[in-house]
This record gives structure tokens, sequence and C-alpha cells, in this order.
């Protein structure tokens, strides 16, 4: 999720279009707060791995 907001990041940037660099940065939000729990050892989605 965060590989897929970067890239949806720097699509927006280099376009200009500023609904995908929205998205983009939503997306990386939320995949670090799902990184940052799942190092922690917190069970993300009823899962403690991610196979």
């Amino acid at each position: 999720m965060i590989v897929l907001g970067l890239i949806l990041l720097l699509i927006g940037w280099l376009t200009g279009l500023t609904w995908l660099w929205t998205i983009g940065i939503i997306l990386l939000v939320i995949g670090a707060i799902l990184w940052i729990l799942g190092a922690t050892g917190r069970a993300v989605g009823g899962r403690r791995r991610w196979y």
C-alpha cells in the first residue's frame, strides 16, 4: 500500500492531477499506520502475520 501510494503521488505530481496526489497521500498514511501496527506485533485484520 505504501508503494502504491508513492506511485500515485509521483504520477499525480508529474501530471498535475490533484486527485491522484490526494489518493496517494491517503494510501501512504494508511500503509504507514498498518506497517507500524504490524511492526509492534499487534494483530491487524485479525491476523498477526500476512503471507
